[in-house]
Protein backbone atom coordinates (compact mmCIF):
# COMPACT_ATOMS: atom_id res chain seq x y z
CA UNK A 1 0.00 0.00 0.00
CA UNK A 2 1.08 3.45 -1.02
CA UNK A 3 -0.05 7.01 -0.12
CA UNK A 4 -1.72 7.95 -3.35
CA UNK A 5 -2.19 11.52 -2.55
CA UNK A 6 -2.65 14.28 0.68
CA UNK A 7 -4.71 16.88 0.74
CA UNK A 8 -5.25 19.35 3.25
CA UNK A 9 -7.57 22.85 3.58
CA UNK A 10 -8.36 25.47 5.34
CA UNK A 11 -12.03 27.48 5.31
CA UNK A 12 -13.10 30.82 7.41
CA UNK A 13 -16.29 29.94 9.01
CA UNK A 14 -17.65 33.43 8.32
CA UNK A 15 -16.89 32.82 4.53
CA UNK A 16 -19.20 29.67 4.79
CA UNK A 17 -21.98 31.21 6.97
CA UNK A 18 -21.90 33.94 4.38
CA UNK A 19 -22.25 31.30 1.28
CA UNK A 20 -25.07 29.79 3.81
CA UNK A 21 -26.71 33.27 4.52
CA UNK A 22 -26.31 34.37 0.41
CA UNK A 23 -27.58 31.56 -1.26
CA UNK A 24 -28.71 28.99 1.18
CA UNK A 25 -29.82 26.08 -0.26
CA UNK A 26 -28.61 26.40 -3.71
CA UNK A 27 -24.69 26.15 -1.91
CA UNK A 28 -26.03 23.41 0.46
CA UNK A 29 -27.45 21.60 -2.40
CA UNK A 30 -24.34 22.18 -4.65
CA UNK A 31 -22.04 21.23 -2.30
CA UNK A 32 -23.34 18.76 0.34
CA UNK A 33 -25.65 15.89 0.33
CA UNK A 34 -28.46 15.24 2.35
CA UNK A 35 -27.00 13.86 4.85
CA UNK A 36 -24.27 16.37 5.58
CA UNK A 37 -26.98 19.48 5.42
CA UNK A 38 -28.39 17.55 8.23
CA UNK A 39 -25.80 16.86 10.33
CA UNK A 40 -25.98 20.08 13.03
CA UNK A 41 -28.64 21.78 10.91
CA UNK A 42 -30.35 24.56 13.29
CA UNK A 43 -27.21 24.57 15.63
CA UNK A 44 -25.33 27.18 16.72
CA UNK A 45 -22.32 25.93 15.59
CA UNK A 46 -24.02 24.42 12.36
CA UNK A 47 -21.79 26.98 9.61
CA UNK A 48 -18.81 25.46 11.64
CA UNK A 49 -20.00 21.71 10.80
CA UNK A 50 -20.44 22.85 7.34
CA UNK A 51 -17.27 23.98 7.14
CA UNK A 52 -15.26 21.05 7.94
CA UNK A 53 -16.84 19.59 5.39
CA UNK A 54 -16.32 21.66 2.89
CA UNK A 55 -12.46 21.88 3.70
CA UNK A 56 -12.51 17.56 3.48
CA UNK A 57 -13.88 17.86 0.30
CA UNK A 58 -11.05 20.64 -0.89
CA UNK A 59 -8.48 18.36 0.67
CA UNK A 60 -10.04 15.31 -1.17
CA UNK A 61 -10.01 16.88 -4.73
CA UNK A 62 -6.43 17.47 -3.70
CA UNK A 63 -5.22 14.19 -2.40
CA UNK A 64 -6.88 12.75 -5.87
CA UNK A 65 -5.38 15.51 -7.58
CA UNK A 66 -8.36 16.33 -9.74
CA UNK A 67 -9.57 19.39 -8.58
CA UNK A 68 -13.35 19.91 -9.67
CA UNK A 69 -11.95 18.75 -13.23
CA UNK A 70 -12.84 15.24 -14.76
CA UNK A 71 -16.49 15.52 -13.88
CA UNK A 72 -15.63 15.80 -10.18
CA UNK A 73 -18.55 17.48 -8.24
CA UNK A 74 -18.67 18.42 -4.44
CA UNK A 75 -21.23 16.06 -4.03
CA UNK A 76 -19.00 13.23 -5.17
CA UNK A 77 -17.30 13.22 -1.51
CA UNK A 78 -19.16 13.26 1.88
CA UNK A 79 -18.45 12.84 5.05
CA UNK A 80 -20.05 11.33 7.84
CA UNK A 81 -19.67 10.57 11.56
CA UNK A 82 -18.83 7.09 12.67
CA UNK A 83 -20.70 6.08 15.72
CA UNK A 84 -17.46 7.14 17.53
CA UNK A 85 -17.95 10.30 16.19
CA UNK A 86 -14.51 9.75 13.85
CA UNK A 87 -15.33 11.17 10.63
CA UNK A 88 -15.46 8.57 7.25
CA UNK A 89 -15.13 10.15 3.80
CA UNK A 90 -17.71 8.40 1.47
CA UNK A 91 -16.40 9.10 -2.56
CA UNK A 92 -18.99 8.47 -5.24
CA UNK A 93 -19.61 9.31 -8.74
CA UNK A 94 -16.89 10.05 -10.96
CA UNK A 95 -14.57 10.65 -8.10
CA UNK A 96 -15.24 6.83 -7.38
CA UNK A 97 -14.66 5.65 -10.70
CA UNK A 98 -11.28 7.65 -10.44
CA UNK A 99 -10.22 6.22 -7.10
CA UNK A 100 -11.62 2.81 -8.35
CA UNK A 101 -8.89 3.22 -11.80
CA UNK A 102 -6.05 4.43 -9.13
CA UNK A 103 -6.43 1.42 -7.13
CA UNK A 104 -7.14 3.83 -4.36
CA UNK A 105 -8.44 1.56 -0.81
CA UNK A 106 -8.33 3.50 1.52
CA UNK A 107 -9.37 7.28 2.45
CA UNK A 108 -8.29 8.64 5.94
CA UNK A 109 -9.68 12.03 7.27
CA UNK A 110 -8.98 14.32 9.85
CA UNK A 111 -11.33 17.30 10.86
CA UNK A 112 -10.88 20.01 13.34
CA UNK A 113 -12.48 23.70 13.70
CA UNK A 114 -12.46 26.55 16.19
CA UNK A 115 -15.05 29.62 15.90
CA UNK A 116 -13.45 30.87 13.28
CA UNK A 117 -11.08 28.62 11.06
CA UNK A 118 -11.76 24.87 10.24
CA UNK A 119 -9.73 22.52 8.38
CA UNK A 120 -9.41 19.14 7.09
CA UNK A 121 -6.58 16.70 5.89
CA UNK A 122 -7.15 13.77 3.39
CA UNK A 123 -4.96 10.92 2.62
CA UNK A 124 -5.59 8.58 0.11
CA UNK A 125 -3.95 5.02 0.38
CA UNK A 126 -3.67 2.93 -3.34
CA UNK A 127 -2.58 -0.51 -4.18
CA UNK A 128 -0.13 0.93 -6.67
CA UNK A 129 2.70 3.95 -7.28
CA UNK A 130 0.57 6.98 -8.10
CA UNK A 131 0.70 8.17 -12.02
CA UNK A 132 0.35 12.04 -11.38
CA UNK A 133 3.29 13.46 -12.36
CA UNK A 134 4.02 11.56 -14.81
CA UNK A 135 2.32 13.25 -17.32
CA UNK A 136 -0.11 10.53 -17.72
CA UNK A 137 -3.64 11.07 -18.03
CA UNK A 138 -6.34 9.00 -16.02
CA UNK A 139 -7.31 6.85 -19.22
CA UNK A 140 -3.73 6.48 -20.40
CA UNK A 141 -2.13 5.38 -17.20
CA UNK A 142 -0.83 2.01 -17.30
Amino acid sequence: MRIFGHGIDLVEIDRIQRMIDDHSDRFLERCFTPEERFHGEGGRRYAEHIAARFAAKEAAMKALGTGLASGISWTDFSVHAEATGRPRLVVAGEAAKLSWHHEITEWHVSLSHTETMAMASVIAVANKEPTRGLGLAPGNAP
